[in-house]
């Protein structure tokens, strides 16, 4: 048994080891109240914007964006439209778009080359041609579904400037060679219009004063020399008096030299359209 003179001071001794555990308790909650909270982690930085271009922004200083101009397609070189008459059959050229018969074009000329129309005009399915058949100036009209007709294409042309006495061959819309021509003197002067190139043929055949090579046209001379004997057939040929190119000396006839001829025979297919001009 437990004398009441030893109670007090075991009262006292607990009673201070409560007091010291509270305040050991009191200080860490209180360190941890001061310790400071772990950050969250750093989230990835947002992407700069992109820098725009000047074509996103337009014209500086415009505020607007830029207009977007579509690619454009190469333009196509300019081609001309052929008909060719098929072997064993004819062509029948009219006055019109279903109008009369006027001329019939068998499938080779008179010189014997295969017969190629040039088209010149189009009116729906019908196109118009010149042709030796017709007189100067005078169209043919043919049905282009014409199983007597074949269709092809030529990338060149021939362009004669009377008053310049040249002749320009053209491929693609750009002049590849300017030719200087004699062209039909005052009475037989060269007539203009459109035309197409018939035959192409070695001027020895004809004679010395046609030179080497021989054109021939779908036009006529309606004013043939007093007395000539030749025909009326346009051509351009060679000459034997080259220094007459250049001037107004012939009988209607476009005259150059051989070695221009010599290209215009290799270059220039049965049917190239020659349009002459004052």
């Amino acid at each position: 048994m437990v004398r009441p003179v030893a109670v007090v001071p075991l009262l006292a001794a607990l009673l201070l080891a409560f007091i010291g555990l509270a305040a050991a308790t009191a200080t860490r909650a209180g360190r941890a109240a001061a310790k400071p909270i772990a950050a969250a982690p750093l989230a990835a930085p947002r992407a700069a914007p992109r820098a725009r271009t000047l074509q996103s922004l337009g014209t500086v200083g415009s505020g607007r964006p830029a207009a977007t101009t579509p690619a454009r397609p190469a333009s196509r070189p300019p081609s001309f439209e052929l008909l060719r008459v098929r072997g064993g059959r004819a062509i029948h050229l009219r006055a019109r778009p279903g109008g009369r018969v006027v001329a019939t074009v068998a499938p080779r000329t008179a010189f014997g080359s295969p017969a190629t129309l040039s088209v010149v005009a189009r009116r729906g399915h019908w196109v118009g041609v010149p042709s030796s058949a017709l007189p100067n100036g005078k169209l043919g009209w043919i049905d282009e579904r014409s199983p007597s007709a074949s269709r092809g294409h030529a990338s060149v042309q021939l362009v004669v400037n009377l008053g310049r006495r040249t002749l320009e061959l053209r491929s693609q819309g750009r002049v590849k060679r300017t030719i200087r021509v004699a062209v039909g003197r005052s009475g037989t002067s060269t007539p203009t219009g459109r035309f197409s190139v018939t035959d192409k043929l070695s001027g020895g055949q004809y004679g010395p004063y046609y030179g080497c090579c021989v054109l021939a046209l779908s036009g006529h001379q309606p004013h043939p020399p007093p007395g000539w004997q030749g025909g009326d057939r346009l051509a351009i040929h060679g000459t034997d008096a080259p220094g007459t190119i250049g001037t107004a000396s012939s009988a209607g006839c476009l005259r150059a030299a051989d070695s221009d001829l010599r290209v215009l025979m290799r270059r220039v297919p049965l049917g190239t359209p020659v349009l002459i001009r004052a």
